[in-house]
């Protein structure tokens, strides 16, 4: 076998047996790029509803009575485990699935739940690396297959089109876009 037709069956077969892996790790990291600038987390789907309690309230007055209104006029009581005071003007109600947050000077209360987004949360659990474990390896083996693949793809085409050619041209090109930017993040 050539040293040509060797390179051609690496870059194919690492390419079909690591397909999945480059799928996770594309749409999870697009979604945690994109959690940090846009506030959102690619895990959960969060849904706040403001209420407003019929009155206002002291921290004094809060008692079991008044949770339990509370959670009755937020339909949560089944929901309810427990509460607490951050401060003197803010009561916090967790809740199995989300929680409740009353300003009390006000009366104004905000129902936020939150449910784990189908598919996102799973991926970002991969690519986290929360498994642990064999996963570990796993990804160990991913990203030495991405180093051969990258190597491998530079010599798949001859001439023109190629290394020695315009492949070489977006090699580099790809090589300091990276180099570049982080010298602006890190040195600007």
């Amino acid at each position: 076998m050539s040293w040509r037709k060797l390179n051609r069956w690496i870059h194919r077969e690492l390419g079909f047996l690591f397909f999945g892996m480059t799928i996770i790790y594309g749409i999870s990291g697009i979604a945690l790029n994109h959690s940090v600038a846009r506030h959102w987390n690619p895990g959960l789907i969060t849904k706040a509803t403001s209420i407003q309690y019929p009155g206002t309230l002291q921290k004094a007055d809060v008692d079991r009575a008044t949770i339990e209104k509370i959670l009755e006029l937020t339909g949560e009581k089944e929901n309810y485990k427990q509460y607490y005071f951050p401060n003197e003007d803010h009561l916090m109600i967790y809740l199995k699935g989300g929680h409740i947050t009353v300003d009390l000077p006000t009366g104004s209360m905000q129902l936020t739940k939150i449910r784990n987004r189908p598919v996102f949360q799973e991926l970002n659990y991969l690519h986290y690396n929360k498994p642990k474990k064999l996963w570990t390896w796993f990804s160990d083996l991913y990203a030495l297959g991405l180093v051969l693949i990258a190597i491998s793809g530079l010599f798949l085409i001859k001439g023109r089109k190629g290394i020695t050619g315009r492949g070489g041209i977006l090699t580099i090109i790809g090589i300091l876009i990276p180099l570049a930017l982080l010298i602006v993040y890190l040195w600007l």
